[in-house]
C-alpha cells in the first residue's frame, strides 16, 4: 500500500524575469487553502492526501496549474471556488472536474 493514496502538487514556480508564472497567480495561497481544507477534512495524513509545492511543471502558459497523482489529472483554477470544487469533487468524491481539467499530455 502506498504511504499516501494521492499527491496533489501545486506549481509554485517563480520566474525572476517577470514573465507569467504560477507564483504570480496566487499559487502559494492556493496551496495553503487546499492544505487547510485537507487538514479540516482529516485527509492530510499518511494513507490520505499529501499536498505539496512543486517547481516548474512546464505549463505556465496554462497556469496556474495543479496535478493530482496517481491519476495524473492536471487542473487550472481561477479562485478559491475552483479549488474547493477540485477538493470536494476530485479528492473527496473521486470525480475529476472536467471544466477545470487540462489535457494530460500536450499535443506536438
Amino acid at each position: 500500500m502506498a504511504f499516501y493514496q494521492q499527491h496533489l502538487f501545486v506549481c509554485n514556480n517563480r520566474r525572476e524575469d517577470g514573465t507569467p508564472c504560477c507564483a504570480m497567480l496566487g499559487a502559494s495561497e492556493a496551496k495553503g487553502h487546499l492544505k487547510k481544507r485537507a487538514k479540516e477534512a482529516g485527509i492530510h495524513e499518511p494513507g490520505g492526501v499529501r499536498i505539496n509545492s512543486a517547481g516548474c511543471m512546464g505549463r505556465c502558459d496554462e497556469g496556474p496549474v495543479i496535478v493530482i497523482y496517481p491519476e495524473g489529472v492536471w487542473y487550472t483554477y481561477v479562485d478559491s471556488q475552483d479549488l474547493d470544487e477540485i477538493f470536494e469533487e476530485h479528492l473527496l468524491a473521486g470525480r475529476p472536474v472536467e471544466r477545470l481539467r487540462l489535457p494530460g499530455k500536450k499535443e506536438t
